[in-house]
């Protein structure tokens, strides 16, 4: 009955008709393009292509908007489209590149990794993160995890000299290889899942929003930085000022056997909202959602028949907790999927979940009427 129901509102929104594209090769076609947190210019420029012939904003920072105007109060729904990686620190003399990190990347998944030296659109250098030979290490050093300013980059240069003329300087953005690859019928495993998954399903909102007859004013956005330091949206939270704030990112899956004792997160069990996110790892900072966004969620899946998964982090931080803050404070929620292996060069998501998730943000966001409530009580 759900499947039948998407469709329905597939059709009636025009996704599959044209050129347009839909989630899945969405989030295949954002994943190609790299995009590290600063240096999202392409990823923002695709995004805009994909959103055309719809009319978006962009300010200093890079934050990319749509604007659809309504009554009611106003909403600024919006997701990160940078992802982590790294920045080069030193060319060494022999052509080996060092790198310095740059947001949460997992020391312990690095070595071997194949990455891309983004020095510019049809110039940018493919490169491996070194393992020293199995047959030299030691025993202790097959055990050790090496840290990330021991390691280095083999780009098949064999000069600094060589770096150079190839474009490449200290501070220019290193990335896991982009793309993607299917995982069973419905999976989609590769980097940046994290959070151009987001994207895609924003992208699928802001089309729906453009054919709506009525509804609240919605700004979709698109926000950078969030993996550098979580204030890209800030400016543009204080540049909207909205009521409410609807901030869709990954929901840490719990369905693996190292993650069981995590949650009851399953991927393809359909979207979730998160009840409570605190960093607790030398940033103050979190999310306790709204009561009425809350209520907004739970009260819209079960009228749309969606299944909705609840999460409760600890660890887990993103770019609302700043947000919330804005002006006298915003009415707030995390919004999102399921993911596993998060920060890692192969994460996976479920294309069910992405196709549900945007189905409940289009139902939830027509319920939002002109005497919709914020009252806390």
């Amino acid at each position: 009955m759900e499947r039948d129901r998407s469709r329905s509102r597939e059709g009636f929104h025009g996704q599959g008709k044209g050129c347009q594209m839909n989630i899945r090769e969405l989030v295949s076609d954002l994943m190609s393009v790299p995009g590290l947190s600063g240096h999202e210019d392409r990823v923002r420029r695709q995004i805009a292509k994909h959103l055309s012939p719809i009319s978006t904003e962009s300010d200093r920072l890079g934050n990319l908007w749509a604007t659809f105007e309504g009554t009611g109060p106003s909403v600024l729904l919006f997701t990160h489209m940078d992802q982590l990686g790294f920045i080069v620190r030193k060319i060494e003399a022999d052509g080996f590149l060092r790198l310095e990190r740059l947001g949460g990347v997992p020391e312990r998944a690095l070595a071997s990794q194949e990455v891309l030296v983004c020095v510019g659109e049809g110039r940018d250098v493919r490169g491996i993160i070194a393992n020293k030979s199995h047959h030299a290490t030691t025993p202790d050093e097959k055990y050790t995890v090496v840290r990330y300013p021991d390691l280095y980059v083999d780009c098949g240069f064999e000069s600094s000299d060589e770096v150079t003329a190839a474009g490449i300087q200290i501070g220019t953005p290193v990335v896991y290889a982009p793309g993607s690859s299917a995982l069973g019928a419905h999976r989609l495993t590769g980097p940046a899942i994290d959070d151009r998954a987001g994207c895609a399903v924003l992208i699928d909102v802001a089309r729906a929003l453009s054919r709506r007859a009525n509804g609240p004013t919605v700004h979709v956005a698109f926000t950078t930085l969030e993996e550098f330091n979580l204030r890209g949206a800030q400016p543009l939270a204080q540049r909207l000022m909205p009521d409410i704030a609807i901030q869709v990112d990954l929901m840490l899956a719990t369905d693996t056997p190292d993650m069981g004792d995590r949650g009851e997160m399953v991927l393809g069990g359909g979207p979730g909202i998160s009840l409570y996110s605190f960093h607790g790892r030398g940033t103050l900072n979190g999310v306790i959602p709204h009561p009425a966004m809350v209520g907004l969620f739970e009260t819209t899946a079960d009228a749309e028949g969606i299944r909705l998964q609840r999460s409760a982090q600890t660890g887990v931080l993103t770019d609302l907790s700043y947000v919330q803050l804005v002006g006298e404070g915003v009415a707030s929620i995390d919004v999102g999927f399921p993911m596993r292996y998060s920060h890692s060069s192969q994460e996976v998501v479920d294309i069910r979940d992405l196709d549900s998730l945007r189905d409940l943000l289009v139902a939830a966001l027509s319920r939002i009427g002109p005497d919709f409530s914020l009252s806390r009580d």
